[in-house]
C-alpha cells in the first residue's frame, strides 16, 4: 500500500514504561479502518492523491445523491468521513508514462503502513473554548490583583494622537479553540495490528472521539548523537573514562 496517511478517531491517553523502567505518557489513535473511494492521478486531475474514507456505519438517508452517486461509481460502501492523502509510488515513472502507485478504488488502508516508521503527524481540531479573554486566550498577564481593579482586562489597545487607530492583528478577546492544529514528529510506541491501534508519546489536539488525520512525517528529526539510544556514546562519559585509565 503507497497510501503516506490514514483517517482515525482519538480514544484517549495512558502511560507506558519502557524497558529503562522510564515511563511516558502516550496518546492511543484508532487509525482506520480506511476504503479508498477514489484515486486521482496528475492526467486526469493535475496531481497525484488517495480519497479514503473512514468506514463507519452510515445511514442511507444521511448520505446525499451526489455523494451516493460517487461512491457507486468507485464500487465502495457509504462511508462517514473522506479526505485526501498523497501517495508513493512504488515504481519510479518512465518515459511517457505514468508512476505506478500499487492502489486503487476499493483496497483498504489499515494502521500496518506505519510498521516501518518512527514517527508520525497527527492533525486534529483543538478543543472549542467558546468567547475568552486575553489571559486565558493569549496569555497576557493582566492587571492588579488588589481590591478595586479588574484583573482579566487587556488594557489599553490604542494611542492617543499617533496613529489614532488600532493596528490590524491586535490580540483582544475573542472566539478561543476550534482551530484545525497539526503535531508533527510524535514518537510511536505501539502499534495493535488486529485492533488498528497505534499509540503515539505525547498529545494529541482535541477531544476523545475527536476525528484526527494520521500522516508519515513530513519532515523526520535526525537522531542526535548521545540520544539515539544505548548503542550511542556519552562524550562526557567518554572522556572522563579516557581520563582515568591515563592516571
Amino acid at each position: 500500500m503507497a497510501v503516506t496517511g490514514i483517517l482515525g478517531k482519538k480514544i484517549g491517553m495512558t502511560q507506558v514504561f519502557d524497558e529503562r523502567g522510564d515511563v511516558h505518557p502516550i496518546t492511543v489513535l484508532q487509525a482506520g479502518p480506511c476504503v479508498v473511494t477514489q484515486l486521482k492521478t496528475a492526467a486526469r486531475d493535475g496531481y497525484d492523491a488517495a480519497q479514503i474514507g473512514l468506514v463507519e456505519f452510515v445511514k442511507a438517508s444521511k448520505v446525499t445523491k451526489p455523494q451516493a452517486g460517487h461512491f457507486a461509481k468507485n464500487g465502495v460502501a457509504p462511508v462517514r468521513l473522506i479526505k485526501e492523502v498523497g501517495v508513493e509510488a512504488v515504481r519510479p515513472p518512465r518515459d511517457g508514462e505514468e508512476p505506478e502507485v500499487g492502489v486503487k478504488a476499493g483496497d483498504r488502508v489499515l494502521v500496518d503502513i506505519f510498521a516501518d516508521e518512527k514517527y508520525v503527524d497527527v492533525v486534529g481540531t483543538s478543543k472549542g473554548r467558546g468567547f475568552s479573554g486575553v489571559v486565558r486566550r493569549h496569555n497576557f498577564g493582566g492587571g492588579p490583583k488588589s481590591h478595586g481593579h479588574m484583573f482579566q482586562v487587556q488594557g489599553s489597545i490604542g494611542a492617543s494622537s499617533f496613529p489614532s487607530r488600532v493596528f490590524p492583528g491586535q490580540r483582544m478577546p475573542g472566539h478561543y479553540g476550534t482551530d484545525r492544529t497539526t503535531v508533527r514528529n510524535l514518537r510511536i510506541r505501539g502499534i495493535d495490528l488486529d485492533e488498528n491501534l497505534i499509540m503515539v508519546e505525547g498529545a494529541v489536539p482535541g477531544a476523545k472521539d475527536g476525528f484526527v488525520m494520521i500522516s508519515k512525517p513530513k519532515a523526520p528529526p535526525r537522531e542526535r548523537r548521545g540520544f539515539a539510544g544505548a548503542g550511542t556514546v556519552d562524550p562526557l562519559k567518554a572522556s572522563k573514562k579516557a581520563s582515568a585509565k591515563k592516571k
